[in-house]
């Protein structure tokens, strides 16, 4: 190391004269620049060759040395000169080491700032000079002669200036030995001197600022390679910048504090240990009041612990610990940038993903949508990477995300999902284990087909399309792809999926009769019809609004644009294949492109019509397809087990995915091959696969009998024996079959009329099932053939043998309900007489009046139409619910509905209280399915009014879907009479007057039932205050309180009971509304069967509820959370009732159905009646009813009908009224078993309904869907005599 000695100072031998080396002449400023540059080398040369241990020549050239130093040369402006003399002085400090030969300190300071300019050189490498300037730096590295300036009072400025010279001119072009000698350099200074100053780190520092580092990478690598050299050294150096700046906010100290971030992202990826003592800093910013600054340390943290190799989360528990809480910060952009770190963090470090699934789960359910759609990118982000990083718990977070509010959200969920699936169970990327570990989302992606949105059900579409079943695929690959998926699909995807295909097929279906309009001649009634279609098509597309405008401007186009018209039409076109399809759209959208707009709204709504419309999966070779690889899994030569079903579960369901193609695409099906296939299918054992194969014949089998003639002598036989022999949905099936696909269908239909006929049995009850199957359907489907033949049938065997003769004793387990296959035949025998009915259409024979009468006597007798005790319970429970299902069924004709009276229609309604679970939900769903196709008149919606009473909360809100469903259909529907459902308001208010409940008027629990069931219509009713409804309802019920009840105009108390249900219908109208007493827009017309006509001299303004007796206005409901069943059908034309009147009528108007003996009466009555049956014989004999006798004592399991061991020893009580069992008799319900019904004395011959309790799993404060649920029932007291009857609560 050099020094300088101030005590001594060396001077040249003799006076001081300047000896030159041999050769050199004395160099001056008398001389040229050329010359001193030639002396100059020689000058060079001589100092090159020289060491430390030449004393002689040391002392010789000390003179020379000096002068080199004289301002002459260190000023001089030719750069050869200087650098030269740059070489000569590295090399002097070389040889004079370790005492310089220049004492002064400022003479010192000038010669190093000097030599630094000079390293300026070192940029150019491709410089004449550059091995001079490489010279020159490595001389210096390897001398260390900067180290001398550490002696001088201002030594930082010349390492300042060093320091900023070496980054400078660094560049791509130098090599390593460049960059060793630079780093040489700089860690000498770093290493040996007493510290760092800020401003020396500042030079450092700044060239790892990202600003800096893009611009020159070198310098950023050598700075790099300096700290880590340095560490040790310069850690505390870096420490006290970032306190300073972190900790004590002085921003002052340097440049470079507005960078203190970025900087200590680079230093961590540098080494860690330069940052041991800031990290704790870091945790103190987290905590800052300013959002802005926890947002900075939150991306800076991110980055640290994101890093691939960062150890920072293991190593730094409590900075982890306290980052994890920003998950949780109040300041959402900070919650945003947690959350976009997971994303790394879960692909980096998988360690980690157990402590930041807790804090995505509650991101998920942030506020904030881009919050909860980063959380979603976060997780499929990684997923994709590898499945391994994500749990089970993220996906289900993702799963959740698929029904949030945002479209956005939803979008993204569903669309990462599919591309999960796709990857890892359509390509198998990752093999089994990871396919069977997402294998839910492909049921979970159909099942957002139920939501209400058209977008989410358009995006399912595509996603079907492109992730599901990708119809870019081969044909034979993508059928495999669709009958293995269609085989692990549950039960409510398959349906989902058989919905999607079913809309698509609507679609084309209206395009289709869009194109026939556009071929008829210009006419006011043609413009018309098209925009009917037209708007129904714009329902089906997203944005209905927008929609509707571009479907007219497409239709515009259309009728201008020929060719378009006949690429959209085969497009459209049954026989159009899957190639053919896309080949159309491109043509289509390429025609529509033009003007090319930056964005073309109108072109991607067409877009949208177009992938709904075409067929781009199934055509006749997909069909061909999928029937060879049903007939590999027939044969067992298919991959069946290797995908993960048995070859059971894949023939039935490939069968059923053929069943619902056959629907939507039936030319597709028309082959030999094909049918031959489906032949062998119905010669299986599985009843399943070969009703499925008789259905696909049914849609598809059409030219069979013109073009297959071996196909059909094959066929008819196979139908013949099902009809006969079948199962009963086989026999219905094949009947069907052979009446829509054989010309002589009349000949077929008799082959198997006549035998089955005559072969009747009632005393081979299961022998008997099929028949009563064929012999309905063929008399529904040709009843100008077979009605005659059926009345005779009817009056002689279906009546007299099998209605009115109980033969057998029924099973005596006590429970309400058993499997389908154990149906009894009387429940056939009614389906049959209304098959019967509904094939004539016509009532000229008064035939329909008997049945009615015979199904309402079904319903009284709670299904025991005997009264004999033979039947079962469950059989009960069937045959009340096939009564019930029987007359709303002829409700649908306008002729059978005229002459359904008011009481019949409330024995109806009473079926969905039944006491029997089951009974309860497939009758609500049946009159749901009537209804929402618009097949029902209005007032059948009424009943849905009763299923407030169900004490099960699952029906309670399925009732209430189906309502909000069937509003919304009728709004659209009859949208020239907004409140055309309002009008279901009289009919609600005459059935809950008539409730068999309703004892006592003035009951306060009897009240709150009926307010429950007036608020669980008028809910819904009075969602929207669409044109002053609400005034429209008070109107309606005050017109109502001056009329009279039809079925007692002279009755006072059934007319008071009216009056009470009005009034706590205002009531609650008025407790709903505020606008309720504004005059209404209209006046509302009553019905006349229901209603006598008001009474002009007679105002009735008196009011009928008690001051007790005014209950609290009833609780609003909200959204519902849960629906158990889907609502989606689709609609047809409503039945319009033409007429009020109430000819017809078969029962007394002034008859009052709460009396048991005008029960016993009208039994009777029906007997009578049924005479019209008769041809030649009397058949109707008299049957003692006797007195009713005590069910056997329950056989101890829970699903038995509960009995009082000492009620048999008490005198039979009197018969109580029909319906419902008294509040102190109803027994506690228990969920998930069937409970019986008593049978006891106490328990009379009425229908029974649900009991009103509480639901097991709910309690008064919770109620999942809103309203009040029904009271809860008191306890029976231990010691009651009185028999409980047990309410059934199976699910």
């Amino acid at each position: 190391m050099l020094e300088v000695k101030q005590s001594h100072q060396q001077r040249p031998a003799g006076d001081g004269k300047i000896i030159y080396p041999l050769g050199v002449k004395e160099i001056t400023d008398k001389i040229s620049n050329d010359e001193v540059v030639k002396r100059l080398k020689l000058v060079v040369k001589t100092y090159m060759d020289m060491d430390q241990d030449s004393e002689e020549e040391k002392q010789q050239y000390l003179a020379l040395a000096l002068h080199l130093a004289s301002e002459f040369f260190l000023r001089n402006p030719n750069k050869d000169v200087r650098l030269l003399v740059a070489c000569c002085l590295a090399d002097i400090f070389r040889i004079y080491a370790p005492e310089a030969p220049y004492t002064s300190h400022d003479k010192l300071k000038e010669i190093f700032l000097f030599i630094t300019r000079q390293l300026k050189g070192l940029e150019d490498t491709k410089s004449p000079q550059f091995n001079r300037y490489f010279y020159l730096l490595e001389n210096l590295a390897w001398v260390k002669s900067y180290n001398i300036c550490f002696e001088l009072e201002d030594c930082n400025e010349i390492f300042i200036q060093l320091f900023k010279t070496l980054f400078s001119v660094i560049n791509n072009s130098h090599n390593q030995k460049v960059q060793m000698h630079m780093l040489d350099l700089m860690s000498s200074i770093i290493m040996e001197g007493d510290g760092v100053t800020q401003e020396l780190l500042d030079t450092i520092l700044i060239n790892l600022i990202p600003a800096h580092k893009n611009l020159n990478k070198q310098a950023y690598d050598l700075a790099k390679t300096l700290l880590k050299r340095t560490v040790q050294t310069i850690e505390t150096c870096i420490a006290s910048f970032f306190n300073q700046v972190l900790v004590m906010g002085k921003s002052s100290v340097s440049d470079l504090s507005e960078h203190v971030f970025d900087l200590i992202q680079e230093l961590f990826a540098i080494d860690p240990l330069l940052l041991v003592s800031v990290m704790p800093q870091l945790e103190f910013k987290l905590k800052s009041n300013d959002g802005e600054e926890r947002l900075a340390v939150v991306k800076l943290l991110a980055k640290l612990f994101g890093a691939k190799d960062s150890e920072l989360a293991t190593q730094n528990r409590p900075l982890w610990q306290c980052f994890l809480g920003r998950f949780n910060d109040i300041h959402v952009p900070v919650r945003l940038e947690c959350v976009k770190f997971a994303s790394h963090s879960l692909m980096n470090h998988p360690d980690l993903a157990k402590d930041l699934t807790d804090f995505l789960k509650v991101r998920s359910h942030d506020p904030e949508e881009a919050i909860r759609h980063d959380v979603i990118v976060t997780i499929i982000n990684a997923g994709k990477k590898d499945l391994n990083l994500v749990n089970d718990q993220l996906l289900g977070f993702v799963r959740e995300r698929m029904l949030d509010k945002r479209w956005r959200v939803r979008k993204e969920a569903m669309m990462g999902l599919a591309q999960l699936y796709k990857k890892y169970c359509l390509h198998h990327e990752a093999g089994k284990e990871s396919a069977l570990k997402i294998s839910w989302i492909k049921d979970k992606l159909l099942h957002i087909y139920y939501q209400n949105s058209i977008d989410d059900k358009l995006l399912v579409e595509k996603i079907f399309a492109q992730n599901m079943v990708p119809h870019s695929l081969e044909t034979e690959e993508k059928m495999k792809c669709l009958y293995y998926l269609y085989a692990c699909l549950d039960t409510n995807a398959v349906k989902a999926l058989n919905e999607m295909w079913k809309c698509q097929n609507m679609l084309r279906g209206l395009v289709r009769e869009l194109l026939d309009l556009h071929k008829l001649p210009t006419s006011e009634a043609n413009t018309s019809a098209m925009f009917g279609k037209l708007m129904t098509i714009a329902k089906n597309l997203p944005d209905p609004g927008k929609a509707q405008d571009f479907m007219k401007k497409f239709n515009q186009v259309l009728g201008e644009d020929e060719k378009l018209r006949l690429q959209l039409e085969q497009l459209i076109s049954p026989t159009c294949s899957c190639k053919q399809a896309e080949q159309c759209v491109r043509e289509i959208t390429r025609k529509l492109t033009f003007p090319k707009q930056p964005t073309n709204p109108f072109l991607e709504m067409v877009k949208f019509l177009l992938e709904r419309i075409a067929p781009v999966h199934i055509d006749s070779e997909a069909i061909s397809a999928l029937v060879k690889l049903l007939n590999k899994s027939v044969e067992g030569t298919a991959d069946d087990d290797d995908e993960g079903v048995t070859p059971d579960t894949a023939i039935r369901a490939g069968l059923e995915l053929l069943k619902v193609l056959s629907f939507t695409h039936p030319t597709a099906f028309h082959s030999a091959e094909t049918y031959e296939s489906l032949l062998q299918c119905l010669k299986m054992e599985d009843d399943k696969v070969a009703e499925a194969a008789i259905q696909i014949f049914r849609n598809t089998g059409q030219k069979i009998e013109t073009e297959l003639p071996q196909i059909r002598s094959t066929l008819i036989p196979i139908l013949h024996q099902k009809a006969k022999r079948g199962t009963p949905h086989q026999a219905k099936q094949a009947v069907h079959c052979i009446h829509a696909i054989f010309h002589n269908k009349e000949v077929q239909l008799a082959q198997i009329f006549e035998p089955l006929s005559r072969s009747l049995n009632a005393d081979v009850p299961e022998q008997l099932i099929t028949p009563l199957v064929s012999l309905g359907h063929i008399s529904m489907l040709a009843p100008d053939q077979f009605a005659s033949p059926m009345k005779s049938i009817v009056a002689n065997f279906i009546v007299k043998d099998l209605l009115m003769n109980d033969r057998s004793v029924g099973n005596k387990n006590g429970r309400l309900w058993t499997a389908d296959d154990e149906v009894s035949p009387e429940v056939h025998a009614i389906k049959l007489l209304v098959r019967w009915l509904l094939g004539m259409k016509n009532n000229q024979s008064k035939s329909a009046n008997s049945t009615l009468r015979l199904l309402s006597a079904m319903l009284v007798s709670e299904g025991d139409l005997t009264e004999q005790k033979k039947i079962s319970k469950s059989d009960m429970s069937r045959l009340r619910l096939a009564a019930g299902s029987a007359i709303m069924k002829l409700a649908q004709e306008p002729c059978y509905h005229e002459i359904i009276t008011p009481e019949q229609f409330q024995l109806c309604g009473l079926v969905i209280n039944d006491e029997c679970y089951q009974v309860r939900q497939i009758f609500a769903q049946k009159l749901h399915v009537a209804l929402v196709k618009l097949l029902l008149p209005l007032e059948y919606m009424a009943v849905f009014a009763l299923c407030a009473k169900d004490p099960v909360k699952e029906r309670r809100a399925h009732a209430r879907q189906c309502l909000l469903k069937n509003i919304s259909v009728r709004r659209e529907y009859i949208k020239q009479n907004p409140m055309a459902h309002e009008y279901v308001v009289p009919y609600m208010i005459h059935l809950l007057a008539h409730d068999p409940d309703l004892t006592k008027p003035q009951d306060l629990e009897q009240l709150r039932d009926v307010k429950e069931c007036l608020w669980f219509m008028l809910e819904v009713l009075m969602t929207k205050n669409e044109n002053n409804s609400h005034s429209f309802l008070r109107k309606m019920v005050e017109n109502i309180k001056q009329t009279k009840d039809v079925q007692a105009p002279d009755d006072p108390k059934a007319n008071e009971k009216l009056y009470i249900v009005c009034d706590v219908a205002l009531f609650v109208i008025a407790n709903k509304s505020t606008s309720c007493h504004l005059d209404s827009p209209k006046d509302p017309v009553l019905p006349s069967n229901f209603f006598t006509p008001p009474d002009k001299d007679f105002i009735n303004d008196k009011e009928y509820l008690s001051p007790e007796a005014k209950l609290q206005p009833p609780k609003q409901t909200g959204v519902l959370g849960a629906v158990n069943k889907p609502l989606t059908v689709a609609v047809r034309r409503p039945y319009i009732k033409t007429t009020t009147s109430d000819t017809g009528s078969n029962a007394s108007t002034n008859s009052q159905p709460n009396s048991p003996a005008t029960n016993k009466s009208r039994l009777l009555l029906f007997r009578i009646s049924l005479l019209f049956f008769q041809c030649d014989v009397d058949f109707i004999q008299s049957q003692p009813s006797g007195k009713k006798r005590a069910a056997p004592a329950s056989d101890g399991t829970e699903n038995s009908v509960s009995s009082n061991p000492s009620a048999g020893s008490q005198p039979p009580a009197n018969k109580p009224r029909r319906g419902r069992p008294p509040k102190n008799a109803a027994g506690v319900a228990t969920p998930d078993k069937e409970a019986g019904a008593t049978t006891g004395g106490g328990v009379g011959r009425g229908r029974k309904r649900a009991a009103p309790a509480q639901d097991p799993d709910s309690t008064a404060s919770a109620d999942p869907i809103g309203v009040k649920t029904p009271k809860q029932q008191k306890e029976a007291e231990p010691k009651r005599a009185t028999p409980q009857r047990q309410i059934d609560l199976q699910r």
